[in-house]
């Protein structure tokens, strides 16, 4: 319990980190662990690396290497023992050019150099291949007996430049664009074999990456092995993990292509041997239907004297049907047509009644016209001017009904019957009026 919680407490303390040191008392166990410690002047610590991880080094361990680790500080519980878990691990010195690689790698991309969309597809039956390479590089020996068994039709052009040391970036560019300039090729090969970090530099410069990105020919880069990773791979049109591989990818296999050629041609033949009996058998249906024009006309004219018998029958039953309808319609019109006479006599007997009635009518509509006549009169405001009295109303012309709703010195207007004046209030005086003298306007 005591182990385990120490564990967990070393685990969560320290994140991953790098540990830089000198391997010693290295032992590689049956089971693909390897154990070894790691020392430096004034300590040393217990590392193990697992299988998994040891499989993916790329390089041998040897007492005596200085190397860089990425670490899990953790303690063996079985034990007792402080150990470091080895997640990664590279050559003391390889961190500084990585981190370059790196650095150089996320400009390039923020720039849109390795953009997906600016690369160019690969010509699906290329005439000629550029290869850019060193004369004694094993990966040109790989290439050229690649394509001597794939497609020893096309044609080869040799673009040799130097692919390590000093200044073997600037002439691997220089190759490149020659090859451009010259534009004799289809497809462009650059490869080299595998190597450490340190030989595959040249292909990791700025201005390698960025002539092959501007070269006017489709490239291939084919450098290292599948695990290697250069600037030149991700700027290329397409990135082979092997020389091996890139030449499979520039060249389409001839025995593939002579098979599907084949296949074409034999589905072709079907296809024509198919279209063939087609055309025969339409050709035999059409004639059978084909028939001498005599007799065609023949067979035309009895069609047209059937034609016409049928008409001259058709007609004969629609003009007989016609007649029979025209007989009965006239039967029931006169079977319908109205007793004037005797609607006549019916109207003169109505006619006495129609006068009454129109009579009784109309006395009855002018004694009602009389009565509201009489009415009207009585309620007509002339009239009741004429009994003596007046109508008062303010400026704005509202009538007045009320003297509580004057002041002095307010300007009325008093109406008669004929006339009207305007007067100014010099007093208001409000009494009780008597029940036969309300609604009197004011004098």
């Amino acid at each position: 319990m005591l182990n385990r919680l120490a564990r967990e407490r070393l685990e969560s303390a320290f994140p991953l980190c790098w540990v830089a040191g000198e391997v010693s008392n290295l032992t590689a166990a049956a089971s693909g662990h390897v154990y070894f410690s790691l020392k430096d002047s004034a300590a040393q610590v217990r590392c193990v690396m697992f299988r998994n991880r040891a499989q993916l080094l790329g390089w041998r361990l040897e007492n005596g290497q200085h190397i860089e680790v990425r670490v899990l500080v953790t303690l063996y519980e079985a034990r007792g023992d402080f150990q470091l878990n080895i997640e990664a691990a590279r050559k003391a010195g390889l961190g500084n050019l990585y981190e370059q690689f790196v650095r150089l790698k996320q400009k390039l991309e923020s720039e849109g150099l390795f953009a997906v969309e600016c690369k160019r597809r690969l010509p699906a039956f290329p005439r000629r291949i550029g290869i850019v390479t060193s004369l004694q590089a094993a990966a040109l020996r790989d290439v050229l007996s690649t394509l001597a068994r794939r497609a020893s039709h096309i044609g080869l052009v040799l673009y040799p430049t130097p692919v390590q040391g000093e200044g073997a970036a600037a002439q691997i560019a220089a190759a490149i664009r020659r090859a451009g300039e010259r534009g004799e090729c289809d497809v462009l090969i650059l490869c080299r074999g595998g190597g450490c970090l340190e030989d595959l530099w040249a292909f990791n410069d700025e201005a390698l990456a960025r002539t092959i990105r501007s070269c006017p020919i489709p490239v291939i880069c084919g450098v290292g092995h599948e695990t290697d990773f250069t600037l030149a791979d991700f700027a290329a049109d397409r990135r082979a993990p092997t020389p091996t591989a890139a030449a499979e990818l520039a060249a389409p296999e001839r025995t593939a292509l002579l098979s599907q050629l084949a296949e074409y041609r034999n589905a072709l033949r079907r296809q024509i041997r198919q279209d063939q009996n087609q055309r025969s058998q339409h050709l035999d249906w059409l004639a059978h239907r084909l028939q001498d024009p005599a007799q065609r006309l023949a067979q035309q004219r009895d069609n047209l004297l059937n034609i016409q018998r049928r008409l001259d029958n058709s007609l004969l039953q629609t003009s007989t049907r016609c007649r029979t309808r025209l007989t009965g319609l006239n039967h029931r019109l006169f079977l319908a047509r109205p007793d004037t006479s005797r609607l006549a006599r019916r109207l003169e007997a109505l006619m006495p009644r129609l006068h009454g009635q129109w009579r009784t009518s109309l006395h009855a509509k002018s004694t009602d016209l009389a009565r509201l006549a009489a009415s009207l009169t009585l309620l007509n405001p002339d009239a009741i001017l004429a009994r003596g009295y007046s109508i008062v109303t303010d400026k704005a012309g509202s009538i007045l009904r009320d003297s509580r709703n004057l002041e002095p010195n307010d300007h009325i207007v008093v109406s008669f019957r004929s006339g009207r004046v305007e007067a100014t209030v010099t007093s208001v005086a409000v009494e009780a009026l008597q029940p036969n003298a309300q609604n009197r306007p004011t004098r």
